[in-house]
């Protein structure tokens, strides 16, 4: 590219300054570019690789931690123990690596799926392309609801608008057209440039690519600011999780390092036991596990036809319990037909069919299902769109107004203006009657407004068409849209789904109640909502909520069920007037004025087919326009936060319980009650089944209302359940050291057999809060749980295993006393829980 700005240059110029043509590059040339300048993606220098994913792994403090210890039991010759340390922290963290790199290589094949595509021209030939491989020099073909993929020169445009509040603020598009800027025009003045980030509203360009990545606008202010998606509550219950244990784990640490001290004990064997202590108390692979588990619910919802773009997406989709919605696809079976083209007066009429088929067909805005249907029924008919077009104004959100121009006869220009009927009604001064045209006055304005109610009541959408002849000139505005003819109506008719009720009550059931948010008329709403089991009652219109107080949506707004006749920024009102009254909103959507409110969303939720700009708007991506696809997404997002609350609450509550045990007995104990290796092995043997819980079976209850994270659920668990499993301990070690008169090796044995055992059967008495018997565990789970169990009682007499880390192997009796420990602490908790589950007032 040259020193000058490439707004600043006419096209010639930015032609040969960037190397290009006007049919664009070389396949060839493309690679080469790419190959040089690397991706177009402003976050491709921030995504982690292997090796930086594993060395996260050992920049945790507890594992440099256990790395020093390890460096100094080594210094002093103790080479065996250092050996066990580090084969225990290698395999821990290749353990975690592994698992987090396999989710995240999951999660990214699923973010390939969807792909931001443009088309691109390569070879002379406009082809789709990822986004990525966009380079400078490249020719694009952009249209209405595309996100931009690069900053770049517009070289033809057609009625192109380009909102760009991403970049300046400011709410309304832009008009975009060829020619050149001063060099130090602000962003927002120039007009003859697109850039990265922005979307276009209506209209089509064709854009020369001068800057990609990080060298374009966006991509300088991302790196500015760094910028981070706001915390979930997801993730910040994980950090308040952390902060938890890191007070417990002071305390706890400090206590047992300064009593050993005191008992004169050596000083290196009393920091390893210590930083053990603070190791067992740690979920270290609470990391793994959260990301294998919403990995794998993606992957399970990836198979049902919902696609996760952010994995955290999963627990909001979860915690859910009140869904907005489009009625179009989603209520109704989406296949909208045009029923008829009718004159004021209601009868058929031809020329207003031919008047509504050249609307659609010269129209370069989105497409739409209305417009399609247009398109079907003229050339159903034998219409064709012969007639010249002059101008565009196209549609917006403001006006519910597409205007076409076309040439007409002697000199003079046609003016086709299609829209909401309320809108079309209010530019229009005269009417076309049977007999003539006439002017419209109130007695037809009534007339038609009665007929629109009548029909939209029936089930009908209803447009409404005007026109007018005018003398030619060379280009048409808004202005235009004055003293127009009211020409008739269009019906249109998109049936309710015949499983639309039964799929609402679905929702219901799992605690999600659904509201229709809609731009079109309160009748044909309401007709909709009757029909799907909504009450059409509880309505509000976008004129009702453009005159209400912020403290009124908040009250009014979870009453309602019915929002319509709204605009996209009322959408996102309605949107956030829910979430200050307590909800978690998850909002569908597809369009361009959806954009806001999917952005505002706790879950943003979007289809497939849907436009850029929603899309990317979106968490979650639907493959089928179908609730019951989404209700699958729902269930399997509980399934995902309920098993990781699992390993969360469980883990913690057992580790919890043995370190107060071990801080309570070493200064009561002649000798440490486990060696720091057997710590570290045994907080290592208890994680393996843990990595299976993400594979394991749900109660129904978990099931059948939104999950919220709640920390002091998760810290009342852990007392509760960590003290009763102290309790076990202490009697234990009174039998140990007062009734059998084990030694050091023996009393460790012993226990790191209890320890653990107890450890591995409370994960499958816990994972349900019903009797542990009535609800099965998956299979992975099981199996995994059991065969760690067997290592925990054989390992004693394992000659290697128990060389290593100073086990003796222990009698009958005291294989029995094991056992009899561990069946009466799975019974004792099983009570336990009873209580601490109990229903709470």
């Amino acid at each position: 590219m040259s020193e000058k700005a490439f707004w600043t240059l006419a096209q010639d110029a930015a032609f040969a300054a960037l190397g290009s043509q006007a049919t664009g590059l070389s396949t060839d040339e493309a690679k080469v570019r790419r190959r040089r300048i690397g991706p177009n993606s402003v976050e491709s220098a921030t995504r982690i690789g292997p090796l930086q994913l594993f060395l996260r792994q050992i920049a945790s403090p507890l594992v440099i931690i256990l790395l020093f210890g390890a460096g100094v039991s080594a210094l002093l010759r103790d080479f065996v123990d250092a050996g066990i340390i580090l084969a225990i922290v290698l395999v821990s963290t290749l353990l975690g690596f592994y698992q987090e790199y396999r989710a995240g290589a999951a999660v990214e094949e699923l973010k390939r799926h969807l792909a931001l595509k443009a088309k691109v021209w390569r070879d002379g030939v406009p082809v789709p392309l990822p986004a990525s491989d966009i380079v400078p020099g490249d020719i694009i073909e952009l249209s209405a609801g595309n996100l931009i993929p690069a900053d770049g020169l517009i070289l033809a445009a057609n009625d192109f608008m380009v909102s760009e509040a991403s970049l300046t603020g400011e709410s309304f598009p832009v008009e975009k057209r060829p020619g050149q800027a001063a060099e130090t025009a602000a962003l927002s003045e120039r007009n003859n440039a697109v850039f990265l980030g922005t979307s276009v509203r209506s209209g089509t360009a064709r854009v020369l690519v001068a800057e990609t990545g990080s060298r374009t606008a966006f991509g300088a202010i991302a790196g500015r600011l760094k910028a981070r998606a706001p915390e979930t509550e997801f993730q910040r219950g994980i950090r308040q999780f952390g902060y938890l244990l890191i007070r417990v784990m002071i305390v706890i640490v400090l206590f047992v390092l300064t009593v050993n001290l005191l008992l004169g004990r050596p000083i290196v064997e009393s920091l390893l036991f210590a930083v053990a202590l603070a190791v067992g108390l740690s979920p270290e692979l609470l990391p793994a596990i959260v990301s294998v588990t919403l990995s794998r619910g993606a992957r399970l919802m990836a198979r049902q036809g919902v696609i996760v773009r952010r994995l955290e997406a999963i627990e909001n989709l979860g915690s859910m319990d009140v869904l907005c919605t489009d009625k179009t696809g989603t209520l109704t079976a989406g296949i909208v037909t045009l029923d008829a083209a009718v004159d004021p007066t209601g009868q058929p009429s031809a020329a207003m069919l031919q008047a509504a088929y050249l609307n659609a067909a010269l129209e370069t805005g989105i497409e739409n299902a209305l417009d399609g249907a247009i398109m079907a029924a003229g050339e159903k008919a034998g219409l064709a769109a012969n007639a010249q077009k002059i101008d565009e104004i196209p549609y917006d959100f403001i006006r519910k107004r597409l205007t076409i121009v076309v040439k007409g006869d002697a000199g003079r220009h046609r003016i086709i203006t299609k829209g909401a009927f309320a809108q079309i009604l209010e530019v229009c001064t005269a009417i076309d009657l049977p007999e003539g045209r006439v002017a419209l006055d109130e007695t037809h304005r009534q007339s038609l407004e009665a007929y629109f109610a009548a029909k939209s009541q029936e089930g009908f959408r209803v447009l409404a068409l005007s026109q007018r002849d005018v003398d030619a000139k060379m280009g048409y505005d808004h202005a235009d849209e004055a003293d127009m003819v009211f020409a008739g109506f269009l019906l249109f008719f998109d049936p309710a789904k015949p499983d639309a009720a039964a799929t609402l009550t679905e929702l219901a059931r799992l605690g999600i109640r659904t509201k229709i948010i809609s731009g079109d008329n309160r009748y044909v709403t309401a007709h909709l909502a009757a029909s799907v089991g909504l009450r059409p009652e509880a309505i509000l219109t976008g004129p009702d909520i453009a005159d209400m107080r912020e403290e009124a949506l908040f009250h009014l707004a979870p009453q309602t069920d019915l929002f319509v006749e709204v605009d996209p920024q009322q959408k996102e009102r309605i949107v956030r007037a829910l979430q200050k009254s307590g909800h978690a909103v998850g909002y569908l959507g597809d369009g361009i004025n959806d954009a806001p409110a999917l952005h505002a969303a706790d879950v943003g939720i979007s289809v497939h087919e849907a436009v850029d700009v929603a899309r990317e708007s979106a968490d979650i991506i639907l493959l089928e326009r179908d609730l019951g696809v989404l209700k699958r997404g729902v269930e399997n997002g509980r399934r995902a936060f309920a098993n990781t609350l699992k390993y969360i609450s469980i883990t913690t509550s057992a580790n919890f319980g043995n370190m107060i045990s071990m801080a309570v007995a070493t200064p009561l104990l002649p000798f440490l009650p486990l060696a720091a290796k057997q710590i570290l092995l045994n907080n290592f043997l208890s994680d393996l089944p843990s990595l299976a819980i993400a594979t394991d079976n749900v109660d129904a209850q978990h099931m059948e209302k939104a999950q919220r994270w709640r920390i002091a659920d998760v810290q009342r668990f852990m007392v509760a359940f960590g003290l009763i499993s102290s309790v076990f301990d202490l009697i234990t070690f009174a039998v140990l050291i007062w009734g059998l008169k084990a030694n050091e090796p023996l009393f460790q044995t012993v226990w790191f057999a209890i320890s653990l055992l107890t450890e591995l059967a409370v994960v499958l008495v816990l994972r349900t809060r019903g009797p542990a018997w009535a609800s099965r565990p998956s299979a992975l789970l099981f199996w995994m749980t059991l065969a760690v169990s067997g290592l925990a009682l054989f390992s004693p007499f394992l000659g290697p295993v128990s060389t290593l880390f100073g086990f003796v192997p222990p009698s009958l009796g005291e294989l029995a006393f094991i056992l009899a420990v561990v069946a009466a602490y799975v019974g004792a908790t099983e009570i336990a829980k009873r209580w601490v589950f109990r229903p709470r007032v």
